[in-house]
């Protein structure tokens, strides 16, 4: 078996992203931003945007719900560059190395009215021979569909590609596309799973 392709998530992997980043200013305690976090602007709502749901829409149905947090609520998307730390520099700098060799692509759940701000931000996604994002897509990982999509739209054999993903689901999923999948934890434990298989 022969490794054409490395396939990278961007979120935890690539970028550091977290709505904490935002929102710690906003809150008393760690505690109450939390709660925030849990209850309302949860994890589940945001994939809402991620699917294509537009900020709008996703941002008035949750003020409708939770009408004493209207203001925290538009804070999410109207600050949302704020939830982008910076990139993960030892990762970008292995995606450079892994780009000498092999095509690189992406497979992102990510908003596609929120990508664009991504892209003028880390110089490092024009290095990417393809990338497919969720919210153009309106399939989220670990939907099979859009990893199905990625192989047909660029002509992706799954046996000759390595996919990397921080999310145990999403990984799951690509194994059972039939690719080489790694659950990332941090960038020197990709570097050995990758020197491991023999791709560095």
């Amino acid at each position: 078996m022969t490794i054409e392709n490395i396939i990278f998530d961007f979120g935890g992997v690539l970028v550091d992203w977290n709505p904490r980043y935002l929102f710690r200013e906003y809150f008393r305690s760690e505690n109450e931003m939390e709660n925030f976090l849990s209850t309302v602007c949860t994890n589940d709502w945001n994939l809402e945007q991620d699917r294509g749901r537009s900020l709008a829409d996703g941002t008035r149905l949750l003020q409708a719900k939770f009408p004493e947090y209207h203001s925290l609520i538009a804070l999410y998307y109207s600050k949302w560059e704020l939830t982008l730390k910076s990139d993960i520099p030892d990762t970008v700098s292995l995606l450079y190395r892994l780009k000498e060799k092999y095509n690189i692509f992406g497979l992102t759940n990510w908003s596609n009215e929120t990508i664009p701000i991504a892209y003028r931000r880390f110089p490092f996604f024009k290095e990417f021979d393809g990338i497919v994002v969720s919210g153009d897509e309106k399939i989220v990982k670990p939907d099979k569909r859009i990893y199905q999509l990625l192989l047909d739209r660029y002509k992706l054999n799954a046996e000759n590609s390595v996919f990397i993903d921080d999310n145990v689901s999403n990984v799951k999923a690509a194994e059972e596309m039939g690719m080489i999948a790694i659950q990332y934890e941090n960038s020197s434990q990709l570097e050995a799973r990758l020197s491991a298989i023999q791709v560095i």
